[in-house]
């Protein structure tokens, strides 16, 4: 069972990037539980999927294209629970942006998820930024929605225990 919990938590990631791309937000409800806490860092924090959709929709709607990348996935099961670390990559891009039109960079998700009668859906998801480059003016869509752009340290984070999934895996 831990195997096929596993994989459905992995495919349950990677949709993410997939509804992030097609701005199917519908799939939120397959990647997210109605009262998921999404922390993407001051002031960006959501506490139910329904804004959370409506927020992501107003931002990601003026982009022309975008492009999540899901990798190097770990997930601990215990029971009904489990913690998952992926790392992200993404390109945003909007044409027509005075100072360029790409802004990229990579991160880290730290989520807790939960099984349902549904399958596997992600409670809580904690996303930082790694390191950014191009124009930050790309990600200024929506007036009131912003995105932290001061970068993460994962080993600082880690060592302050802010990295649940190091928790859910013990001591080294």
């Amino acid at each position: 069972m831990a195997d096929q919990d596993v994989t459905a938590i992995i495919q349950v990631i990677n949709l993410y990037g997939l509804a992030m791309d097609t701005q199917r937000w519908d799939l939120f409800d397959r990647i997210f539980t109605h009262d998921v806490e999404a922390d993407f860092g001051e002031p960006s924090h959501w506490r139910d999927l329904a804004a959370f959709k409506s927020d992501f929709a107003a931002f990601h709607g003026p982009l022309d294209s975008t492009q999540h990348t899901m990798a190097n996935h770990l997930v601990q099961v215990e029971g009904d629970r489990a913690q998952a670390f992926a790392y992200g990559a993404w390109r945003l891009i909007r044409r027509g942006i005075e100072g360029g039109e790409l802004w990229e960079g990579t991160g880290w998700y730290d989520d807790d998820l939960v099984r349902t009668a549904a399958g596997w859906r992600i409670r809580r998801r904690t996303c930082r930024v790694v390191w950014w480059s191009g124009n930050p003016l790309v990600q200024e869509t929506a007036p009131g929605i912003k995105f932290s752009l001061r970068s993460s340290v994962l080993k600082s984070e880690g060592r302050a225990g802010n990295v649940r999934f190091l928790k859910a895996i013990g001591p080294g």
